[in-house]
């Protein structure tokens, strides 16, 4: 799989590109050193992680078989709501192929960038993850509350990276046969030569993942506690989050009440955001209710790589100038009035592209009775760019968001990726109770976050398990949108994507192509990721029957 494994310090390497177009800037989140000594202390061992929560949003250029045309989450997380119908394109715009990924173009073929590098980047972290714990626990340093600390984060690494790649190049747990469904290369080895593994089982993955989070959480429990205050505080990984990718697997796996306790434990001491913080643009971990995310350092990142570049509508690019991002308006018109996240998505913009997907994009084709005149709709046009940040070179559209916005909207800054948040555990536990079936703990779980973005929600008229799931569904996707979990929830749910059904979601089929509809994953492969054929051609324990 790999040549050589580079250990991932906090070493920042920086190229420099002398070019005016959105690829400007390249950099590297770490420089390689020998294993000796980046292993030979607790204090060492540290610098690796930090240069793992650097790598989870570096450019994929630093690892062998890596391209600078993906930067590490930047592009996983919005990938799985781009790939799941959730972010709407509103007009041609393929920067970096991201509409291939949304015509469902890229992970379908074995040669694709995208399936490549999320495989490498993913193995990355567990090469990274392998060479702490072989040595953290071989009994050759001193345990005590900080090599504990750093042994629950590899462990936490190590399943966050499997429950990733399972997920996406392995048939989903609950809608195939996971005892015998092929799922991926297991390996614990992190010395040369590094040689891949046959594709283990998809519930053998999944025991993996829950064997490793259980070690991260029995480490934890004697750790050194994850510093508070700072945004790159979240930044580090502790028993919260590591209780929180518990609850995932669980879920995912359909273990109810292991899901359930878990997202509980994770939640605590993270209170739910309010109506202010909910609104200041999803772009901190200081936000309250954030468990674990990205800090993400200006000075070392890729702007026009960045998740804000994907998903933003505040972004000074083109992708975002050209292409604003856009909700499915089936689900935006269920919300009701009384939910403030009904404001977070611009129904009545102007439509101001001309070359928008839809065909009604400038003022000679509007229809909207709000735009009259002219003078109307310029009187709105200005207005939105006043209130939300951008440039006056940027587009507008109805069902845009503003939930994804810079802490200096119309630039190119970042800002943070948020991974894990108290809402997310809450629909864990919400969901889970309701599958047991626990009808009154799901409906207590989901009351207590619907109603603190809508006042008026009333969960008693959920009274029955198909009812109280088709609502928790519904609040997951309004609540989690653009956060990166569409694609997997509609793989555990068995749900396809349909953008023509019950009035359409404001896609274009023209411009979605094989991505407007596709079936349920139980029955349709195109779901699963095509493992690399780089991967299939370099490992021997892999051949052409390997693949999806």
């Amino acid at each position: 799989m790999f040549k050589k494994i580079k250990i991932l310090l906090c070493v920042t390497g920086l190229i420099t590109i002398t070019s005016c177009s959105e690829d400007f800037l390249e950099q590297s989140p770490t420089d390689a050193i020998s294993a000796t000594s980046a292993l030979a202390t607790a204090d060492n061992m540290n610098l690796i992680l930090q240069g793992m929560h650097r790598a989870l949003y570096a450019q994929n250029g630093y690892i062998s078989g890596g391209s600078n045309n993906r930067a590490g989450n930047h592009y996983w997380i919005p990938l799985d709501d781009n790939i799941g119908g959730q972010v709407i394109h509103s007009a041609p715009a393929n920067n970096l192929g991201w509409q291939d990924d949304t015509r469902w173009l890229s992970h379908t073929q074995e040669t694709s960038e995208t399936g490549e590098q999320l495989w490498y980047q993913r193995y990355q972290l567990i090469a990274s993850a392998n060479a702490i714990i072989n040595r953290a626990t071989d009994g050759s340093i001193p345990s005590d509350a900080k090599l504990k600390q750093i042994i629950g984060q590899a462990y936490t690494y190590r399943a966050y990276a499997y429950l990733s790649l399972v997920q996406h190049y392995g048939k989903g747990y609950l809608i195939g046969s996971p005892a015998t469904d092929p799922g991926v290369p297991i390996l614990f080895s992190s010395e040369f030569p590094f040689e891949s593994g046959p594709r283990a089982s998809v519930k053998a993955v999944y025991d993996q993942c829950m064997l490793d989070i259980d070690a991260a959480i029995a480490s934890f429990k004697g750790a050194t506690a994850r510093p508070s205050g700072n945004p790159s505080d979240k930044a580090e990984l502790n028993i919260d989050v590591a209780y929180g990718i518990k609850a995932r697997i669980a879920l995912n796996s359909g273990k109810w009440r292991i899901a359930a306790d878990a997202a509980k434990l994770a939640r605590t001491g993270y209170p739910l955001m309010n109506e202010t913080d909910y609104k200041l643009g999803f772009n901190s971990n200081n936000l309250p209710e954030v468990i674990w995310g990205s800090n993400v350092i200006t000075t070392e990142t890729t702007f026009f790589r960045a998740y804000f570049y994907l998903i933003s509508n505040t972004f000074n690019g083109s992708q975002v100038r050209n292409n604003p991002k856009i909700a499915d308006k089936r689900l935006i018109d269920a919300l009701p009035n009384t939910d403030y996240r009904k404001d977070l998505f611009l129904i009545n913009a102007p439509n101001e592209n001309g070359s928008a997907s839809n065909g009604t994009g400038g003022f000679a084709r509007n229809t909207n009775p709000l735009y009259p005149t002219r003078a109307a709709w310029n009187a709105e046009i200005t207005r939105l760019e006043g209130v939300y940040g951008w440039k006056s070179n940027f587009n507008a559209h109805p069902y845009m968001h503003v939930k994804f916005k810079q802490t200096q909207p119309g630039g190119i800054e970042p800002d943070d990726i948020i991974y894990m948040r108290t809402s997310e555990m809450y629909l864990i536990e919400a969901e889970a109770e309701a599958m047991i079936p626990n009808i009154a703990a799901a409906q207590t779980a989901l009351r207590t976050l619907a109603r603190a973005r809508n006042s008026a929600f009333d969960v008693t008229i959920y009274n029955n398990q198909p009812l109280l799931l088709q609502q928790i569904k519904f609040q997951r996707n309004i609540e989690l949108w653009g956060e990166g979990f569409r694609y997997t929830d509609l793989i555990r749910w068995d749900e396809g994507i349909d953008h023509a059904a019950n009035g359409g979601s404001g896609a274009s089929q023209i411009l979605y192509q094989d991505g407007y509809l596709q079936g349920k994953p139980s029955v349709n492969k195109e779901w699963i990721f095509k493992i690399p054929q780089r991967e299939i051609d370099a490992n021997p324990n892999l051949g052409p029957g390997d693949q999806n």
